[in-house]
């Protein structure tokens, strides 16, 4: 008996032009669809003429679907739909065994004699299903004005553009940093991950170079082969990152009191360790010194318990010398950060003019008491009545500040002892007493295991695990912030503060291009009206310069 594909190829043997069948593995119908029926006619005769198999009907044995003047889409919708009505095929199985081809590639072929190879220009294009539909981002082009959490959902692309300008920096290209820095501000505020570049089109603040590196960085994100980026990996970041100035940078300027100038001037010369640095003979001032001694604990995260611990102690110590004086945390872990490189501290007094003289008293306190490693105290020089606006380039404050190395115990059984010394801390435990003495020094055996409790409010005070690289001993080194603030200025420092560097720079810039303002962490002034606005909180000096009030969780551009 002769199988019924083979019955089916002599039929339309013996209707063909010459009687034989030249092509039998490509079996071809052409939709009627927007091509109409006689033109379809005049093509099929054509098609057979030339010893193709031209099916007149849809059935389970066509290859290839010809079409004309339909979108892939429409052709694709069409197959679909008579896919359904076959009984006993697979759907999808069949989809990919079936070419859906332009007029093109038939009438190709009916000009050579014989199917031409199928390529892209041949396919109808139809719209790629690579996942959910791709999100079109827009965000404002000032950091101030939007919303930038701690987390952001494009780390691996803010990561490296943090590298790039982490190198521009130590070369001294200010442009280039700030613009490294903005685009990985933009792209950290966005609301979920970047999947495609395209995405980021019309976005402020992603240059050509930016764009080039997350281009590099996209990597494969569907399988639609014309929208891969294959790499995955940027060279000009890993070749950045990989660099010895880079390196050695990263090392020399994690040395407190070392700026990028200094640190590039030992690398020329040579140094690239610090042990070399040790062995160069050059004359540190205080602060290297102290933070050439200390590096290990000073380039270790400082916890938020730890910011905590170091709170109360101030706390301690400022209410010692001046009472009702107010301290709040500030930095990053008033943004919500949980690690940060030091601790910052904003001291005021809700009498103006009774903070004046507090600093050296609370430095002299800490210093009786045992914590300090290093300290160094500026006077406050901003005097708003004589000097007006000022707008130093740098934009420092020029607050009461003390910079220090701070001695913090660890949860070690000598360690224990002097927390409980130091901030004058008790442990609920029979016949234990709160005491005010200095703490032990190094080779004290005394131990104490009883939890600690804060004296004033009852509240047990985490102790602190041993820190790595603390070499053993019950303290380390900490790096420690202290400014204190008029309370007329207090809602400008605290704003000023807060950080992050790259939101309160294009505040200021805000301020000073869009309202015609100076803003600064002592005063907001407006130039036009030519007088200070006053404020007694965060959320009026934004409203003064007609933004949005953005809450410290979400300034972390």
């Amino acid at each position: 008996m002769v199988p019924f594909k083979k019955r089916r190829i002599q039929l339309h043997a013996a209707n063909s032009g010459d009687g034989t069948i030249k092509f039998p593995q490509v079996v071809i119908f052409l939709l009627e669809r927007k091509m109409g029926a006689s033109r379809k006619s005049f093509l099929t005769q054509l098609g057979r003429g030339k010893g193709f198999l031209v099916e007149e009907s849809f059935n389970q044995s066509v290859t290839h679907v010809v079409s004309e003047n339909n979108s892939g889409d429409e052709a694709r919708t069409w197959l679909n739909s008579q896919l359904s009505e076959q009984s006993g095929v697979e759907k999808n199985s069949a989809k990919e065994e079936i070419h859906v081809l332009d007029i093109s590639w038939y009438t190709e072929s009916m000009r050579v004699g014989c199917p031409v190879v199928i390529m892209d220009r041949h396919r109808l294009q139809e719209t790629q299903q690579c996942g959910p539909e791709l999100t079109e981002f827009s965000v404002p082009s000032y950091a101030c004005q939007r919303c930038t959490p701690l987390m952001g959902h494009n780390s691996r692309l803010t990561d490296a553009l943090s590298i790039l300008a982490d190198s521009a920096e130590f070369s001294e290209n200010e442009g280039r940093n700030v613009a490294f820095r903005r685009a990985a501000a933009v792209l950290k505020s966005l609301p979920q991950p970047v999947t495609r570049l395209k995405q980021l089109q019309g976005l402020p603040c992603l240059g050509e170079h930016s764009l080039r590196v997350i281009k590099d960085l996209e990597g494969p994100i569907c399988l639609c082969p014309q929208e891969i980026l294959v790499e995955g990996v940027s060279l000009e970041v890993e070749t950045t990152k990989h660099s010895k100035q880079y390196t050695v940078m990263k090392i020399l300027t994690g040395i407190f009191g070392v700026g990028v100038k200094t640190a590039d001037r030992w690398f020329r010369e040579g140094i690239h360790t610090l042990s070399e640095l040790r062995k160069s003979g050059h004359a540190l001032n205080r602060a290297q010194q102290a933070g050439l001694q200390h590096y290990e604990d000073l380039n270790l995260p400082v916890t938020k318990t730890e910011a905590d611990i170091i709170g109360h102690i101030v706390k301690k110590a400022v209410n010692a010398v001046l009472e009702g004086a107010e301290i709040t945390l500030i930095g990053g872990f008033r943004r919500g950060k949980q690690t940060g490189h030091d601790v910052d501290f904003l001291i005021t007094h809700p009498e103006e003019g009774r903070e004046e003289g507090l600093m050296p008293k609370v430095v002299s306190w800490l210093e009786s008491q045992g914590y300090l490693l290093y300290q160094k105290t500026t006077r406050n020089s901003y005097l708003e009545a004589k000097e007006g606006p000022g707008q130093p380039s740098s934009n420092m404050d020029r607050f009461e500040r003390c910079f220090l190395i701070f001695r913090l115990p660890v949860d070690m059984d000598e360690g224990k002892v002097q927390m409980e010394r130091l901030i004058g801390l008790q442990t609920q435990t029979e016949n234990c007493t709160q005491t005010n003495r200095c703490p032990p020094v190094d080779g004290e055996t005394e131990t104490h295991t009883h939890p600690i409790v804060d004296a004033s409010t009852q509240k047990r005070i985490p102790v602190l695990e041993p820190t790595q690289g603390s070499r053993n001993q019950p303290w380390r080194a900490v790096r420690v912030d202290l400014v204190v603030s008029p309370h007329s200025q207090f809602a400008f420092a605290l704003l000023g503060w807060t950080g992050s560097k790259l939101f309160e720079r294009d505040l200021r810039r805000w301020a000073k291009q869009e309202k015609a303002m100076s803003l600064s962490s002592h005063a907001l002034y407006n130039s036009i009206q030519r007088t200070y606005l006053r404020a007694n909180s965060e959320e009026e000096i934004f409203a003064h310069l007609g933004l949005e009030y953005i809450p410290p969780s979400e300034r972390n551009a």
